[in-house]
């Protein structure tokens, strides 16, 4: 393996490739940044080929294709030929709206692999609510059946939240009548649009507790038949995850103007340097990008996680949370019981409003 300043170089992967922050619905716990990239600024559809094999030269070996709505590019198809053409596993994450039958079926003859669908709730009015974008819902089960028409696998993606925590049952019912072999129960992580909607989607300490065995039971009962992904919200863990496996470790995300990051949140830690595609190649930025440098491996830790057993396995929790939280991307990420702004969580979990969402827009 090797090594950049005495800190092992892991090889990624997984590259997320962000082709576009234009979308046409409005989810107020949107991952993009609140600075959204505008459409004369995104790379080409040859700077995109460039980089899926520069990808896979470095080890990766899936791309997901996000945004934004990947769907709002023309030249998609010719994206996911390229990652195809690269030898990647090539996943679409979509909101459905704005891929056609007719783009799907190009896509699938371009080598698509594998659909991830995001579904804001089981129930139609309240998932266009959450959207912001009346008819979503019923586009959403439109693509649905179309993708396990053409036999591509379909993972069904539902951010949850205090809007929705209460029908996870009813979610995990809806991914299975669109024929999913996977859902992903995603509760919200507060950065960017969600972190400015934190007060409004908050879930209380009983919904998640709720919430937390039925996903248990509901493993058990539909074991064999759906595969259920879910993990604890940040706000009320003991131990903070460790976010992308560790910064710099297994995957990066390429912005649609072209700037490298380690994780998708990690444009808001100011001071950071974030190399572009367009003047490096994706292995010089791996390998030497300052951000990508930043907080690689263990040496950068503060206490209590310089001495703390965990710090291989969590590796000090999420930088971009540290941040938000106390202004120190180097800190401890507070969800941790032992990091010393640990109280500030549970205050900060308290607070809960009803305002209207502050909706993701260009």
């Amino acid at each position: 393996m090797a090594a950049v300043g005495g800190v092992a170089l892991h090889k990624p992967l997984g590259l997320l490739a962000e082709l576009t922050h234009r979308c046409p619905l409005g989810c107020p716990y949107c991952s993009n940044p609140l600075a959204l990239d505008a459409r004369q600024d995104e790379l080409d559809a040859a700077t995109w080929h460039r980089v899926f094999h520069e990808a896979a030269a470095l080890g990766v070996l899936q791309v997901h294709l996000s945004g934004g709505e990947p769907g709002a590019r023309r030249d998609l198809v010719d994206i996911a030929a390229a990652a195809h053409a690269a030898g990647l596993y090539t996943n679409l994450i979509t909101s459905a709206v704005g891929i056609t039958d007719k783009t799907l079926d190009a896509l699938a003859a371009a080598g698509l692999d594998h659909v991830q669908i995001s579904i804001q709730d089981a129930d139609a009015s309240s998932a266009d609510r959450i959207a912001g974008y009346d008819g979503a819902f019923a586009r959403k089960r439109a693509l649905a059946a179309a993708v396990v028409r053409l036999g591509l696998p379909l993972t069904v993606n539902a951010v949850v939240h205090r809007a929705n925590i209460e029908r996870i049952g009813e979610i995990v019912d809806l991914a299975l009548a669109l024929g999913a072999s996977r859902v992903e129960i995603a509760h919200v992580q507060y950065y960017g649009w969600a972190l400015k909607n934190r007060a409004l989607l908050m879930p209380t300490p009983e919904q998640v507790e709720r919430a937390a065995a039925l996903v248990d039971e509901l493993r058990a009962r539909h074991r064999g038949r759906i595969v259920i992904d879910a993990v604890v919200p940040d706000y009320y863990a003991r131990y903070p995850k460790p976010c992308v496996g560790g910064w710099g470790r297994r995957s990066l995300n390429v912005t649609p103007a072209g700037k490298v990051l380690p994780c998708h949140a990690a444009e808001s830690i100011p001071g950071l340097e974030f190399w572009n595609v367009r003047d490096h190649s994706l292995a010089d930025i791996w390998a030497s990008s300052p951000a990508f440098n930043a907080f690689r491996g263990t040496a950068w830790m503060k206490q209590p996680c310089a001495s703390c057993p965990r710090r291989e396995l969590d590796f000090g929790g999420c930088r971009c949370q540290a941040f938000a939280l106390t202004g120190d991307a180097a800190a401890t990420d507070p969800v941790c019981h032992l990091a010393p702004d640990h109280a500030q969580v549970a205050e900060l979990a308290a607070i809960r409003t009803d305002a209207p969402y502050v909706y993701r827009r260009m």
